[in-house]
């Protein structure tokens, strides 16, 4: 008797912690940590108790910039541009891998104007939907061009051609560079 006894209060336990342990969709169980499971995050425009202003939305710490952006303080002028070219010079070694990396770059990037093959007749403009003619990259004059140029060009823009800093990382505008200059125009790397 004794027996069935602590067989069937084993069998009320087993069956009570079976079922106390039931967790699914509808019934999740207890949380031993609500405010871990439930975010006490505020949304940006949201009111926020916490701060005096009542924003919940907060400004950078003045003089902080994102990660991986340096600031590119020179304006869209002929003299900057120029200035480019001479002061302005890649600090990392370039690879056959990264031409590489830049030729895909210029697939996104600079394809839909330049061409394939840099020569100004990419898709915008062979449509009709863009009426300028983009500079051709494979003139003896962009040949002979320093890197520090393109570099100013492809930050800031020039004539019709936009700003590309803000799209571009400086690494990959780089590399974009050393594709147009090794692959289409054909130069050594680094030179």
């Amino acid at each position: 008797m004794k027996k069935y006894r602590y067989v069937s209060v084993f069998v009320f336990l087993l069956a009570s912690v079976m079922l106390s342990c039931d967790k699914d969709n509808n019934h999740p169980g207890y949380s031993y940590f609500p405010d871990m499971q439930d975010s006490r995050a505020y949304e940006p425009y949201s009111s926020n108790p916490n701060f005096t202003d009542g924003k919940s939305l907060r400004l950078p710490p003045e003089g902080t910039v994102p990660r991986e952006m340096i600031p590119y303080d020179f304006e869209k002028t002929p003299e900057n541009r120029t200035w480019a070219g001479i002061n302005i010079v890649n600090m990392t070694e370039m690879s056959m891998e990264d031409v590489k990396r830049g030729k895909e770059l210029f697939g996104i990037f600079c394809i839909n104007c330049h061409g394939e093959k840099g020569d100004g007749k990419g898709f915008l403009y062979t449509s009709g939907k863009y009426p300028y003619a983009p500079k051709s990259l494979v003139t003896d004059i962009l040949k002979t061009t320093p890197r520090g140029e393109f570099f100013h060009v492809i930050t800031t823009g020039f004539g019709v051609m936009g700003a590309h800093g803000p799209q571009i990382k400086p690494d990959d505008r780089w590399k974009i560079i050393e594709y147009i200059k090794v692959e289409l125009q054909g130069k050594d790397i680094g030179q």
